[in-house]
Formats: structure tokens, sequence, C-alpha cells
């Protein structure tokens, strides 16, 4: 029988349309649902088949190690959040009349 290990993640949930899309980050894998609910579900089952696959293809601690697991106590520890923040970019647009864009072609 196989060591089971514990491995943490955070997860984001917002939504697109009419879908709730869930990010596991830093794991970086994504799902989507017509719920968040769904959403949450889907993502653990995508979560668990990633970390299989990587367990199977013999990558896995390299991976956990790559995005900056620490392996404590049996225990894959995700990295230490010091913020999740919303920002924004503000982007100029020089704006042509239809009739000169499509002449310019």
């Amino acid at each position: 029988m196989g060591v089971v290990k514990d491995i943490e993640y955070t997860v984001q949930i917002w939504k697109e349309g009419n879908q709730f899309v869930a990010h596991a980050m830093p794991l970086d894998v994504m799902s989507s649902g017509k719920t968040p609910e769904e959403a949450r579900k889907a993502l653990d089952e995508a979560v668990h088949l990633f970390l299989v696959t990587a367990a199977d293809l013999g990558t896995l601690n390299d991976i956990l190690q790559e995005i900056g697991y620490e392996l404590k106590e049996g225990r894959w520890v995700g990295p230490s959040w010091v913020s999740i923040e919303k920002h924004s970019a503000a982007l100029t647009f020089c704006l042509q009349p239809q009739a000169e864009r499509t002449s310019n072609l």
C-alpha cells in the first residue's frame, strides 16, 4: 500500500458568463461548473488527477518543490500567501472612425 501525503492548496472561484471557474493555487489547475460547488468539486477531481499523474510519472516531488511547497512532517505545505489582490491596468486607446480603419486595410 502507498504512502498517503496531504497536499494543501488555495482555491479562488469567480464567475465567467454563466459558469463558475475554480483555480487551485499554486498548482495552477483549473476547472469549472454551473455553481460554485460544482466548480469546487470539479477542481478537486482535477487536482487529484493532476497529483496522481505526477506521482505515477515520478515527478510529483519535483513539481511541488518547484512551485514553493515544503515537506513538513509528512505533509506538503504550500507557500504562505502574503496577499491576494485585485488590480487593474489603465489603457489609453486612440480610436479611428470605422471608415478610416477599413480604408487603411
